[in-house]
């Protein structure tokens, strides 16, 4: 006859918790950008983002067990923006859906993403480790949304039929995280055309003429 089974003891099989409520994800994010602009990576702590998302501490520790993994996945969210393949522009040339793609700022939204930049290179001084998460991070939006723009222009017949996708569609996002976090200059509208039509299209063999 089966025996029957022992009562559980406590800590040796531990129960399912509640699943974790991620809605206020965002929003908690979004805090962390702020803070981390206004703050610095050195200053910035989880406490200050829970306090400035009205959320709880405990909360916060669970989700990110540590400030760096807060701030990737902060910029993470930040980066992919309005960067969904349904919202990308579709102007009928390369050209165009690029410049498209550049979103206005004001100068206060210029400094403040270079303050966030700032923190992005703090946080790499002191944890080199986590350079290749936070590439993927800054550029793997981006990279996904250039390379959709570069397969239409493709079926179009406007670049090469040889062009390397994958390589043109990290020129962009590669030069201009270079520029922020090491050189520490303004990725402005200004500096991204020149980019456009000085290397990306010249690269995609997109004549001059037709820039």
């Amino acid at each position: 006859m089966t025996q029957p089974a022992p009562p559980a003891i406590d800590g040796a099989a531990p129960r399912p918790g509640r699943k974790r409520d991620h809605s206020r994800d965002p929003e908690i994010l979004r805090a962390a950008i702020d803070v981390l602009a206004e703050e610095g990576f050195d200053g910035m702590t989880i406490d200050m983002v829970a306090t400035r998302a009205k959320a709880g501490k405990a909360t916060l520790y669970r989700r990110w067990p540590s400030k760096a993994e807060l701030v990737l996945d902060a910029i993470g969210c930040m980066k992919s923006a309005d960067l969904s393949p349904d919202r990308l522009p579709d102007t009928g040339t390369l050209r165009g859906d690029l410049i498209g793609m550049i979103t206005p700022r004001t100068a206060e939204d210029a400094e403040r993403r270079m303050r966030v930049m700032a923190g992005v290179a703090a946080l790499l001084s002191r944890e080199p480790e986590l350079t290749e998460a936070a590439s993927a991070v800054l550029m793997s939006p981006r990279i996904v949304a250039i390379r959709g723009l570069l397969e239409r222009a493709l079926a179009r017949g406007e670049i090469r039929a040889d062009a390397d996708l994958d390589m043109l569609a990290r020129l962009l996002p590669a030069l201009a995280a270079f520029r922020g976090i090491v050189e520490r200059k303004p990725i402005d509208r200004e500096y991204q055309i020149a980019l456009i039509d000085g290397i990306l299209l010249p690269a995609a063999g997109v004549a001059r003429s037709d820039a």
